[in-house]
Parts: C-alpha cells; sequence; structure tokens
C-alpha cells in the first residue's frame, strides 16, 4: 500500500470473521434463523462456505492494498472457519480462533493464535482451565490474545441481547504473572487495553513477550481524557516501534475493511514524526514477524 511513508506492507492483526454458524449462534439466542439476523442488523449474511467468506476478504483487502490479515472466529468452536480461510489463502490470512476454557475442546493445529475472553467466559486468566490451553498454544507455537478492559460487543447491542460479562476478569495485570511464566508466548492485548491503557503500559514493560495491538476507535479513551496522539505518543515511549500491531477491527460486509481507522491512526503517527521503517513494523511487519518467524 502507498503509505506516507511510501509503499509500506500492511498487515491488520484484528479483523473478525463474521462466519454463518456466527449468524446462526446469534439467531439460537434471538430466536430468528441467520438471515434474518443479518437483515435485522444491515449486515450482508455470509456464504455457508468459509472460503468463499475468506474469498469476499480477499478481494476486499485487494481493493484498499492490504497485504495481509489476522481473521478473528468471534464465537468459540467456530475454528474450522478460519482455518479453512487461512488454508484457501495462505499468504493472506492467519487463523485465529476465540476459546472458552470451560468448554474443554483443543487447540487446533494450524492456528496462529487463540483468542481468551475472560471477561466474556467468566473466568480468570489465571485459572487452571486456561493454563491447559496456554500449554496447548505453548505446543503449536501459537500465539495468545487476551481481551482486557471494556467489552462492548456492538451487534448484541443492536440486536437487543443482553452482555452479562464481568470485568472483574479484565484487568491486564492478571496477564502478569502469565506472561512471566510463559516467556516463549508471544501475548496480544487488543485496543491498548480498552480502558486499562495504564495497566496494559506497566504489563508491557515488565513483560517482553506482550504486545499491543491498536485496532478500533478506541472510544475507551473517553474515561481517562486521552487522544490518540497521546495514546501512541505513551505506547510508543514504553513499548518501542516494535510491539505495537496495527489492527482495525473490520468485522462484516458491505462496510468491509475499515479505512477510516487506518486513516487515523496514519494521520497520528505522521504527526508524531515516526520514521518510515518504525512506521513499516507497525503497519505489518510485526504481526508478521510473530506469527512467521518466531
Amino acid at each position: 500500500m502507498q503509505t506516507r511513508w511510501g509503499e509500506c506492507e500492511v498487515a491488520d492483526a484484528h479483523v473478525h470473521f463474521f462466519s454463518k454458524k456466527f449468524f446462526a449462534a446469534l439467531g439460537e439466542h434471538c430466536r430468528l434463523p441467520a438471515g434474518e439476523v443479518a437483515a435485522k442488523v444491515n449486515w450482508e449474511l455470509p456464504p455457508d462456505d468459509p472460503t468463499e467468506l475468506a474469498r469476499l476478504w480477499a478481494g476486499e483487502l485487494d481493493s484498499h492494498g492490504v497485504s495481509r490479515a489476522a481473521l478473528i472466529a468471534s464465537i468459540p468452536e467456530d475454528e474450522e472457519s478460519t482455518l479453512a480461510a487461512a488454508a484457501a489463502y495462505p499468504e493472506r490470512f492467519f487463523a485465529f480462533a476465540m476459546m472458552n476454557p470451560w468448554a474443554e475442546h483443543e487447540v487446533r493445529k494450524g492456528l496462529h493464535a487463540i483468542c481468551l475472553f475472560p471477561a466474556m467466559h467468566l473466568y480468570s486468566i489465571q485459572e487452571k482451565r486456561a493454563e491447559l490451553l496456554l500449554e496447548q498454544a505453548a505446543a503449536h507455537r501459537c500465539a495468545v490474545f487476551v481481551h482486557c478492559g471494556v467489552l462492548s460487543v456492538g451487534v448484541r447491542k443492536k440486536l437487543g441481547l443482553p452482555s452479562p460479562y464481568d470485568m472483574r476478569y479484565s484487568n491486564p495485570i492478571d496477564l502478569h504473572s502469565v506472561a512471566l511464566r510463559h516467556p516463549n508466548l508471544r501475548f496480544i492485548v487488543p485496543h491498548f487495553g480498552a480502558g486499562y491503557f495504564r495497566e496494559a503500559l506497566m504489563v508491557a514493560d515488565l513483560c517482553p513477550n506482550v504486545y499491543l495491538d491498536t485496532s478500533s476507535s478506541n472510544s475507551w479513551m473517553r474515561y481517562d481524557g486521552l487522544d490518540l496522539a497521546t495514546v501512541f505518543r505513551r505506547a510508543l515511549s514504553v513499548l518501542g516501534a516494535r510491539r505495537l500491531l496495527f489492527g482495525s477491527d473490520s468485522s462484516f460486509f458491505p462496510r468491509g475493511w475499515n479505512h477510516e481507522i487506518f486513516d487515523a491512526q496514519t494521520h497520528v503517527l505522521a504527526e508524531l514524526g515516526i520514521g518510515g521503517e518504525d512506521a513499516r513494523q507497525i503497519l505489518g511487519g510485526n504481526l508478521r514477524r510473530i506469527l512467521t518467524e518466531f
């Protein structure tokens, strides 16, 4: 992609892969067929075959000049979808999958990262049930994405569904001892900690295997009176450029890839005077390195 720093590979660390199974799961909660769920929120219903959805995403990313993306299977036990996408387009997609430690399913070979949502599934990242998944991730050389901070699922709000999450399990500080115990695992905390920015910085400062992704509009900033420039400046001062992963938090069609997030973040990085090499690492090089060169 042509950027403010010249030609640059862009790899998105945070794209939700909303498969047909995802819509069917929502439909079970609101007692609607998957097609009616999609119509209710004005989204396109994805094809039955996840490789067809992968084809749509590949075309969408091509149209924006994005080289690669991490696709997140956004309900437990849907790893088949992102595994199929990554198998069909191995040079384009990384397979991420949500895991629920209560379900006792195993980490599959081929996954690039497992995604843990402690507040959503009501457990501590320090519990034994989480440790079992971490051990499997280490065996498969997977990264571990851990959602911390405020958790709000927009599609559930649109459907009028409750979100009975528990923020007692959302503090990045809980990750500190876990990351120290697993120095060879790479932990990714999305959205700069989503409201626990200070805590995310502390953990990342103490644990060199903790990375932050920059995804979404980061609306949590209003809690601390921060702006995006300040967030990036502080994150760069603590982590440096090699542990920040650009992410858009894109998720559905017809919107497709969220270019506005990219524009806002690259504008801020340029304002901060970041150099071309650091920009290339944040916008794609870091993700590629920790998922393929580890």
